[in-house]
């Protein structure tokens, strides 16, 4: 039998994530062959994945990354099965690294048939559905390119946004990480008027409509008491006319105008676990 070395286990333990003693086990296996033992742990992850097939993966960690120039932005969910592995920080570890990846791609896509560690991204959630035993997947891919990007991860890495503006003036670091905690805290729809869905628009006209009926109001004059109550809808739910979460006495478009009047948000986007 092949004498398998504690360097050889460290050297398969970095690269596939697994436990020393299925590393060792692999190794053995596969007579010391580091690349027939990544195999044989990838083999032992598709039983596990295909065993947890139909299992719920809603855990997990939400991770936004921007680019080191802040041009580009990703955010992705690296979804488990339970909050205890999805608090692991060799989870989040390797979240982290996915997020750094993806910056790199346009779409979920091509993330996923991307390269990371001699497999592709596809193959390195199997393989570590066998190594911590839970189904692993890719829930959500989100990327934004704009001449400033800004993130924020809420504590526990269960909410994560990316937002993009126009420029980068003087204090945009700080504006960004204020805007992007804004999202994560408020949940807007869109970021304004225009971007609401038309869908959502006539489903709140006839929610209102339905209220002022109840409440004994002519039909005459439902439609402009309607058109009020959506002006309401529009200033709670879209990014640039919610009140500011650190002051509420100015929009967030009143903040961000009040760093740089020429400055404005071009797009956002949010991830929410659990």
């Amino acid at each position: 039998m092949v004498k398998i070395s504690a360097s050889d286990v460290n050297n398969l333990r970095k690269i596939s994530g697994a436990g020393i003693m299925d590393c060792k086990n692999a190794l053995v296996e596969a007579n010391g062959d580091t690349e027939s033992a990544i195999e044989i742990l990838r083999k032992k992850g598709q039983k596990v994945a295909a065993k947890r097939a139909d299992r719920e993966s809603s855990e997990g960690a939400a991770i936004a990354q921007v680019s080191a120039d802040n041009s580009v932005g990703v955010i992705i969910s690296l979804n488990c099965e339970t909050d205890f592995v999805a608090k692991n920080e060799s989870f989040v570890s390797l979240a982290n690294q996915l997020a750094e990846l993806a910056l790199k791609h346009d779409s979920k896509e091509d993330f996923l048939n991307s390269d990371i560690d001699s497999m592709t991204v596809n193959d390195k959630l199997i393989q570590q559905t066998g190594v911590i035993g839970e189904k692993l997947m890719i829930g959500n891919f989100e990327k934004i390119s704009a001449p400033f990007v800004g993130k924020y991860i809420h504590a526990g890495n269960k909410i994560a946004t990316i937002v993009g503006f126009s420029k980068s003036p003087l204090g945009i670091e700080e504006v960004s990480k204020n805007v992007a905690m804004q999202v994560a805290a408020m949940n807007p729809l869109a970021l304004n008027e225009n971007e609401v869905d038309q869908d959502i628009i006539e489903k709140e006209i006839e929610i209102a409509k339905d209220q002022l009926r109840q409440e004994g109001k002519p039909e005459a004059i439902l439609d402009n008491i309607a058109k009020g109550k959506l002006k309401r809808f529009f200033k709670d739910n879209t990014l640039i006319n919610q009140d500011y979460i650190k002051d509420n006495k100015q929009s967030v478009l009143a903040y961000v105008k009040s760093v740089d009047n020429e400055l404005s948000i071009t797009g956002f986007k949010r991830i929410s676990l659990g």
